[in-house]
């Protein structure tokens, strides 16, 4: 495929639940936008082209994975000036970072940077317990801290576009963190914006209320593409789409705590209910996004 082929929603969602995916990636990308292109795998990594640098979003698992990336982004831009960022703390998102050239500007927000010192070792163990290949790519993989973290927002100029790294707050972790590309307005989501996925959250993240008020944050951005981390690619109203689907599904959810229906039980009801609702969605399982629901209060 080539570098610049326009992006294309060329596989199904459903592929992703038939097996596990492997998480060696490819270096062939998809043009999402004038100025993003899209290593589309596990995860989808995005590189942000300016005149003057290039942006990566994630990292694939292990360092064999960063160093396919970079060979990508170098065939795209043919920059010297090479940034990094990830959109969440978790292996495949972060642990790619050795493949990556030394000089590489590592940047990070300060919650999620919290949270992969806290909890990134343990989570490189547990992906490499799953299975023989993932504990090839991560063996010896050892994260270095970030050259730059930020608070809320970090916006960096890269020659002819500007990347916003923003932080608006807990969902799928508590250190989610977004891209906005301008001028293109696209918007490299993480798991905070999906593409027909019910959403999770990673033990003690956010929580759903606080996911509803990252994607208000994130409507005032008026967002034209959108490019997930485990799903095709979509326009702006993915967004819409996933607060709409998070919205209904807390308000049932609620209404049946409210009736004294155990989360257990609310999550195999409305399970058929939402796959009814929702029938393009290849897998409506909502057991978990509902105890998160039930937990809030």
């Amino acid at each position: 495929m080539s570098p610049r082929t326009p992006a294309l929603v060329f596989f199904a969602a459903s592929v992703a639940f038939a097996q596990p995916p492997s998480m060696v990636l490819g270096k062939d990308t998809v043009k999402i936008s004038e100025h993003v292109w899209a290593i589309m795998g596990t995860p989808n990594i995005a590189i942000i082209v300016g005149s003057r640098a290039t942006l990566v979003v994630d990292t694939g698992l292990g360092a064999r994975n960063g160093a396919t990336i970079t060979r990508a982004a170098n065939e795209l831009s043919g920059n010297s000036k090479l940034f990094l960022t990830t959109t969440h703390f978790h292996p495949e998102h972060a642990a790619g970072e050795p493949g990556f050239p030394v000089n590489t500007v590592l940047i990070r927000n300060t919650v999620q940077q919290r949270e992969l010192k806290q909890h990134g070792q343990e989570m490189i163990d547990m992906f490499s317990g799953r299975n023989a290949e993932n504990k090839e790519l991560l063996a010896n993989v050892k994260l270095r801290s970030p050259d730059i973290l930020f608070e809320s927002e970090a916006r960096l100029d890269l020659g002819g576009v500007s990347a916003r790294l923003l932080w608006f707050g807990g969902g799928h972790t508590k250190g989610d963190e977004l891209t906005f590309v301008e001028p293109d307005g696209t918007l490299v989501s993480g798991d905070i914006v999906q593409n027909k996925v019910v959403p999770g959250i990673f033990g003690d993240g956010g929580t759903p209320a606080s996911w509803l008020s990252v994607l208000d944050k994130i409507s005032a951005l008026h967002v034209r593409h959108v490019l997930p981390d485990h799903s095709a690619p979509g326009d702006g109203s993915l967004v819409m789409a996933e607060r709409s689907f998070i919205a209904d599904l807390r308000t049932r959810a609620l209404t049946l705590k409210k009736e004294g229906v155990s989360a257990a039980d609310a999550g195999k009801q409305l399970g058929p209910e939402f796959k009814a609702k929702y029938p393009d969605w290849p897998n409506m399982n909502v057991t978990g996004f509902v105890r998160s629901i039930y937990a809030e209060d």
